[in-house]
């Protein structure tokens, strides 16, 4: 541990007077907790909540059924990013299982490489499979905006993307949350600015700190969160001052109104958010892929049975807590999406903690 993040340390334990609950949004933020083993160092008065801050661990179950039947069909070349591929949809199937069966899923860096690949493709339908939060979703709208101009036809978007404070704002809704204070993810705010928090701070009078990802980044973060708490303040704090500015990146968030609108989305194990997620303009809807444009399994809208993963990504059930923990779930035979992603929780905890 570097000197600063000890004074930083040292600092938290000299300000924590009381027991205080923190809640880190972004799955990055929670591997690099446990992996410098912050939660560990911290006064046994701070309580870390693990968020649902990854995109692919609440991408619903309908999405991945719908992205498993267009795999299914000869003419469709699937993209996706690489974790996608392991998240299972209603039946337990995989796009990984398909595609060792010959179905044709390739994994993208780029949503442009995409586009480079309708080109090239023109007798195949080639359907990018859209997901992430506002970081990710600007390049989609940017591969949207370039293929509409270019009049490519054989391109569609199955958009899965989702946005961070209406889940934050449903949470700390619940009358039974115990969130005191929130670490917001440094990467979403740097396309969107802290507008949205200040909104979310108004209606909840609880502290959010915008904070990064090394070890450093996150001590800062939970020292002036902690301090808020202390003091009784609440108000948006901007911890990660070197990347993000109050007004975010205007370029990307135009680029976002125009071509999405928010609609009310369903995150796998949360149920529907309230303008939760993006969906495709209507002038920009013949890129869309319909949801009655495939015929796969009927759709289970929870997780499977025995997973609790919706008391997971809640912060309401620790990953080591669960009976399936370890034993008959694991990163090779994931029973359901947090222990499946490189950013979810369950997935973490098994790194780092067992």
């Amino acid at each position: 541990m570097s000197a600063e993040a000890r004074q930083l340390l040292e600092q938290i334990h000299c300000h924590t007077t009381r027991p205080w609950t923190l809640m880190e949004v972004c799955g990055g933020q929670t591997h690099a907790l446990l992996r410098h083993g912050i939660d560990q160092l911290l006064p046994p008065e701070i309580t870390l909540v693990h968020g649902p801050g990854c995109p692919v661990c609440v991408t619903a179950t309908e999405r991945i059924d719908q992205a498993l039947a267009l795999a299914e069909r000869p003419e469709v070349i699937l993209c996706s990013y690489g974790d996608m591929l392991r998240v299972p949809g209603s039946d337990g199937r995989n796009l990984l299982s398909l595609r060792a069966q010959g179905a044709d899923v390739r994994v993208i860096y780029s949503p442009l490489d995409v586009l480079e690949l309708a080109r090239s493709q023109l007798q195949r339908q080639v359907v990018f499979f859209a997901v992430g939060f506002e970081t990710t979703a600007p390049a989609t709208a940017l591969l949207a905006q370039q293929a509409l101009a270019e009049a490519v036809g054989n391109l569609k978007l199955l958009v899965a993307h989702v946005r961070v404070v209406p889940v934050l704002d449903q949470l700390l809704s619940d009358p039974s949350c115990a969130v005191q204070g929130v670490l917001a993810a440094g990467h979403v705010c740097t396309v969107m600015g802290d507008s949205e928090l200040e909104d979310l701070v108004q209606r909840h009078r609880r502290p959010v700190v915008i904070t990064g990802f090394s070890s450093e980044e996150l001590l800062r973060g939970i020292l002036r969160c902690i301090s808020q708490l202390e003091r009784s303040d609440a108000r948006v704090d901007n911890a990660f001052d070197r990347a993000v500015s109050k007004a975010g990146n205007r370029e990307a968030q135009a680029l976002l109104k125009h071509v999405f609108e928010p609609i009310n989305t369903i995150w796998r194990g949360l149920g529907e958010i309230n303008q939760g997620g993006y969906g495709l303009r209507p002038a920009f809807g013949q890129l869309a892929m319909s949801p009655h444009d495939h015929q796969g399994p009927a759709q289970q809208a929870s997780e499977q049975a025995s997973c609790p993963s919706g008391l997971v990504l809640q912060g309401l059930l620790r990953p080591s807590a669960c009976s399936s923990f370890g034993n008959r779930c694991t990163p090779d035979h994931p029973l359901g999406a947090p222990m499946v992603s490189s950013e979810g929780a369950c997935a973490a905890y098994y790194r780092y903690q067992r």
